[in-house]
């Protein structure tokens, strides 16, 4: 099957083509369909499985079909549609676009990397999506907010925050999306996430997405879905087949020196290290800085610019070794990433 196989409009398959995209995944080939006819979804999958752009093309492709069509008059989302949106006046007169979706995710590189997501596959639409998350200075997202977007992508706290600050209205939501659902629940934003349903409407699409399908993921999910269409992509308990795996039996004060001693192998350009604890990443960082190794930790302790920064080295391999714990880092693509250590074994296999 080829993206163009699916019921995709122009403007975002030539979007697709653009990112060098030419097949679905399966869990992009099953929601797409799916989410474009109007019904909820629930999706079981792993992180690398192309879930994000599974529910961002047909989002793109809901909201460019309604785009200044009245209530009665708008064309199918199969079909296209005109190219701007509907929108009501701003403070100073302008017209100022509704917030029409809003996709929840857990961290902040998470959220970042779902708008750039949006901003590739919608290039061509006219669509206008933003970001908003803590640990910055909120003046660029209130500016950002306040001349008016179609889709928000979101972390709770800074969410919240801006909504009780009166600079988000979520009145207008046709879709919701609950991304990394069960990192949520881990995370302690399920109050969070409670009080964000009890102001979307009623009348929604609601697309969740969760990497496990606990029991406390699927009670959660059915207090929010309504007769969704579910799909499970790859069990959770199935590691990558392209992965090769290797474990070294060794003593806790000896792991840095082993870290050391595997980076002497010149194959390995750049590595990243997972451990449990923040303190832990700062740990192995300060190690292996004070033995010549460029070397930068993220997590959740850190500014969101260092953190951004740090990112940005390792992707760029101005950085050699990236220390993050699971919950800074999981979600984060990074392209041609071949090693990586789990320095402390994780709290659940499928975190793993």
């Amino acid at each position: 099957m080829l993206f163009s196989d699916l019921p995709i409009i122009e403007p975002i398959l030539r979007a697709i083509d653009d990112e060098g995209y030419t097949t679905p995944t399966p869990i992009q080939a099953a929601a797409i369909p799916t989410i474009l006819s109007g019904r909820d979804f629930l999706g079981c999958a792993q992180t690398g499985t192309g879930k994000t752009a599974a529910f961002a093309i047909p989002i793109l492709q809901l909201l460019y079909a309604k785009k200044d069509q009245p209530p009665g008059l708008r064309p199918s989302p199969l079909s296209g549609g005109q190219n701007t949106t509907p929108m009501t006046r701003g403070d100073k007169g302008g017209l100022k676009r509704k917030i029409k979706t809003l996709i929840v995710t857990p961290t902040r590189e998470l959220a970042i990397q779902i708008e750039e997501s949006f901003r590739a596959y919608g290039r061509y639409t006219g669509l206008h999506q933003t970001v908003i998350f803590g640990g910055v200075k909120q003046g660029n997202q209130t500016e950002r907010l306040r001349q008016g977007v179609d889709i928000l992508i979101a972390t709770p706290g800074r969410l919240l925050d801006l909504m009780g600050q009166g600079y988000v209205s979520l009145a207008d939501i046709e879709i919701f999306v609950l991304d990394e659902a069960d990192r949520m629940l881990d995370m302690g934003f399920i109050n969070d996430i409670k009080k964000l349903l009890k102001v979307i409407p009623v009348k929604r699409q609601t697309l969740f997405f969760s990497a496990t399908m606990a029991p406390e993921i699927m009670t959660l999910a059915g207090t929010i879905l309504r007769n969704p269409e579910k799909v499970e992509i790859t069990p959770v308990s199935t590691t990558a087949e392209t992965i090769s795996q290797f474990v070294y039996h060794i003593d806790k004060g000896s792991k840095n020196s082993l870290i050391v001693h595997l980076l002497e192998d010149p194959k390995i350009k750049n590595v990243l290290v997972f451990t449990r604890t923040k303190h832990g990443a700062d740990k192995v960082v300060k190690f292996l800085v004070g033995r010549g190794i460029v070397a930068e930790a993220i997590h959740g302790n850190k500014s969101q610019n260092n953190r951004q920064r740090a990112l940005s080295n390792f992707k760029e391999q101005t950085t050699r070794v990236l220390v993050a714990t699971d919950i800074a880092s999981r979600g984060i693509d990074i392209d041609a990433l071949e090693y990586m250590i789990n320095y402390d074994i994780p709290n659940i296999s499928e975190t793993y």
